[in-house]
C-alpha cells in the first residue's frame, strides 16, 4: 500500500519526464492508432520498440495534456488494488482527461478500474510487453470496449527514412545485422540488445510466471534465437537444457511468443490438431537481436532474409503459416480467413534452386487456389507465367516497401 503523497509526487515526477522528453522520429503506427469514445486503446509490443513515444507523438498530435504513469517504476512496486482509490484522486484533482498507463496489468483488477475511468468520460491509452496477460484480463470487464494495435521496431522503410539512406539492395544488407529497435539504431550499443533480452526474460518471464529454472530458459532462448527459420518440436527438444517435460518446452515457447521475442509459425493444416503437432519455425522479432544475441558462427544469409520478410508478413497479420507438401513455401498469409499472399524467399536464385524455389511455391498455389505467387531475393527481378499463374520474383528492398 502506498501513502498518498507518494502517489502524488510519482505522477508529478513521471508527468513531467515524460512531457520533457522530445517527440523523436514520427512512426508509421502514429496514423494507425485506434482511438474511440468509450473505448480503451491497447498498445502491445517488445520492449523498447518504441511504445511510450508514440504516446508522446499522440498526445502533441491530437490532445493538449496527458497524465502518463509507468507501473514499471521501483516507486510503484508496492502498488496495490486499493490504492486505486488514491490514484484516482490524484487523477481528478489534475483536472486532466486524458491517461496513458503503461504496465498496468501487473497491478491485480487493473481492467476493473479501467472500466470505471471509461464510465467516467476518460480518455484512457494502455501500452504493454506482454500480450497474453493483457489479452486475458481484457476478455473479462472490459470486452468490447477496447481497441487494440501491436507496434513493432522500425520497420525497413521506417530505417532507412531514420538513416537517410537510399532505398537500395546495400540498405537492406545493413537492416538485416541492425534491426529497428530504435535505441540500437541510434547508438549501434550491442549491449542495449543484450539487456533487452535479459529484461524480457527475467521480468517479462520468469517473474511474472515463476520460473524456477532461469538458466535452462536462457540456454533455451539462446537456442531458438540461434536458429531462425529452423523447425523446432518440443518432443524433438526433451532432455535438452535439462528439461525434461515437452509441456515445460510448450510453455516456455508460449512466454517467449507472448513477450514479443520470438515467433513460432505453425505448418499450413486446416486442422488445428494438425497445425500443433507439426514442427513449428521459429524466427526472432528484430534482427538486431540476432545479430547481438546469436551463437551462430555462420552469417546465415538466407535465414535472415528469411526472418526479415517474415516480420513484414507479420505487420500484416498473426496468421502466418509455413507450407509443406512434396516441396515447401515459406510463408502462406491468412487474412480475414482466407489465404491473401504466398512468399518465398532465396538470397539468389541460381540455375541449382530455381526447381526446388519455384516448385515449391507452385505447388503451394495450386493446393490453396492461388494465382499469383512471390519469390523475394536480395536483388533479383523476374517474371514466370504457367498455367495462367505468375510468379513473380522480387527484390527485396522493392518488396520491403510495400504491404
Amino acid at each position: 500500500m502506498l501513502r498518498q503523497e507518494q502517489i502524488a509526487s510519482v505522477i508529478d515526477s513521471q508527468r513531467e519526464n515524460f512531457l520533457s522528453q522530445g517527440s523523436g522520429f514520427e512512426r508509421e503506427a502514429l496514423s494507425k492508432v485506434p482511438v474511440a469514445d468509450s473505448f480503451a486503446t491497447i498498445i502491445t509490443g517488445i520492449r523498447r520498440c518504441g511504445k511510450s513515444t508514440l504516446l508522446l507523438q499522440l498526445l502533441r498530435k491530437h490532445y493538449e495534456d496527458a497524465i502518463h504513469i509507468n507501473f514499471d517504476d521501483i516507486r510503484l512496486s508496492g502498488f496495490e488494488t486499493g490504492d486505486f482509490i488514491r490514484l484516482h484522486k490524484e487523477i481528478g484533482d489534475r483536472k486532466i482527461k486524458v491517461l496513458f498507463f503503461d504496465e498496468i496489468q501487473q497491478v491485480e483488477d487493473w481492467e476493473k478500474y479501467i472500466n470505471q475511468l471509461l464510465r467516467e468520460g476518460y480518455k484512457v491509452f494502455i501500452t504493454g510487453s506482454n500480450a497474453s496477460m493483457l489479452s486475458a484480463e481484457l476478455g473479462t470487464h472490459l470486452t468490447g470496449r477496447h481497441l487494440s494495435m501491436e507496434l513493432f521496431p522500425f520497420s525497413y522503410a521506417e530505417y532507412i527514412a531514420f538513416k537517410s539512406l537510399p532505398d537500395t539492395t546495400d540498405s537492406v544488407r545493413i537492416y538485416l545485422e541492425s534491426g529497428g529497435i530504435p535505441e540500437y539504431v541510434k547508438t549501434g550499443i550491442g549491449s542495449i540488445l543484450n539487456i533487452l533480452v535479459d529484461d524480457i526474460l527475467m521480468r517479462d518471464i520468469a517473474v511474472r510466471h515463476a520460473v524456477r529454472d532461469v538458466s535452462s530458459l536462457r540456454q533455451l532462448t539462446s537456442y531458438l534465437i540461434s536458429n531462425i527459420g529452423n523447425l523446432v518440436s518440443a518432443s524433438k527438444l526433451v532432455g535438452m537444457f535439462g528439461i525434461k517435460a515437452p509441456s515445460t518446452f510448450l510453455e516456455y515457447f508460449s512466454y517467449l511468443k507472448d513477450s514479443y521475442l520470438l515467433e513460432f509459425v505453425p505448418q499450413f493444416s486446416h486442422s488445428l490438431k494438425a497445425q500443433a503437432r507439426n514442427p513449428k519455425k521459429v524466427y526472432v522479432m528484430d534482427m538486431g537481436l540476432y545479430t547481438e544475441n546469436s551463437i551462430s558462427t555462420s552469417e546465415n544469409q538466407g535465414r535472415r532474409l528469411e526472418n526479415l520478410i517474415f516480420l513484414h508478413l507479420r505487420r500484416i497479420s498473426k496468421n502466418i503459416f509455413y507450407f509443406k507438401g512434396r516441396g515447401e513455401c515459406d510463408f502462406v498469409v491468412m487474412e480475414k480467413n482466407k489465404v491473401t499472399r504466398l512468399v518465398q524467399v532465396c538470397t539468389q536464385i541460381t540455375d541449382e534452386n530455381f526447381n526446388r524455389e519455384y516448385n515449391g511455391l507452385k505447388e503451394a498455389m495450386d493446393a490453396l487456389e492461388l494465382t499469383e505467387g512471390t519469390i523475394v531475393t536480395m536483388d533479383q527481378t523476374d517474371r514466370f507465367e504457367q498455367d495462367e499463374k505468375i510468379v513473380r520474383v522480387i527484390p527485396a528492398h522493392e518488396y520491403l516497401t510495400k504491404l
